[in-house]
Formats: structure tokens, sequence, C-alpha cells
């Protein structure tokens, strides 16, 4: 094999084993790193406990059947910002004249960082 040869052949088995890890990390931790400021979390953690866990269940537990588990949330942070200001198909209340755009960030960065695969 020549040097070239062996250069490529190593080049792919590194892009080979460069997807394998990306693939190989869970998606809960991809979400924990997007916003991942301990003092975001830990803001949203005490919003979410005052303002969202008498439906969406204390520690984000509940069965998913009346509302949905937030815990499976999308990840979609555009869509949780419109459906947390607005409300949503007549059940989830509009909260966007009782939260702050920040305090919004804040239930973000904790649902995120609670997110399962």
């Amino acid at each position: 094999m020549t040097e070239t040869s062996a250069s490529r052949t190593a080049a792919a088995f590194a892009a080979v084993a460069a997807v394998f890890i990306v693939l190989a990390i869970p998606q809960r931790a991809i979400a924990q790193n997007a916003d991942a400021d301990p003092a975001k979390i830990e803001q949203g953690k005490q919003s979410y406990a005052e303002h969202c866990s008498h439906c969406h269940g204390f520690n984000m537990v509940n069965s998913g059947t009346v509302v949905p588990d937030l815990r499976r949330f999308s990840g979609d942070k555009a869509l949780f910002f419109t459906t947390v200001k607005n409300g949503r198909n007549n059940r989830m209340p509009p909260w966007g004249d009782l939260l702050s755009d920040d305090q919004i960030e804040g239930l973000w960065a904790y649902i995120s960082s609670q997110r399962k695969p």
C-alpha cells in the first residue's frame, strides 16, 4: 500500500469513526449542552414549579394523555416560545402577558435539560 493510499484509508476510517461518535451521543446530552447555563436552568426550574407543574406535572412527570410530556418535547425552540406566549389548541393558556422573555428562556433551558431522547 502506498503512503497516499494509506493516508486516504486512515482519513476514511477517521471520518466513519467521527460519524459513529456523533450518533452515539444521547440526544439528551446534546439538549443539555444547548442551554447549559446552570443559573438559567435553575431559574427555569423555579418558574416551571410555579407556573407549569400544575398541568405538566411535578418534575415534568405526567401521564402525557391530557397534556404533552415535556421531557419528549421536539426541541423546536421557536415553537416552544410561540406556544408559551400564545397558548395552543385552546388547552394551553397563553403566558405571554405573565412571563417575561427571560423567564420563558429559563423554562426552555430547564425543559431542554430534562428532555429524553
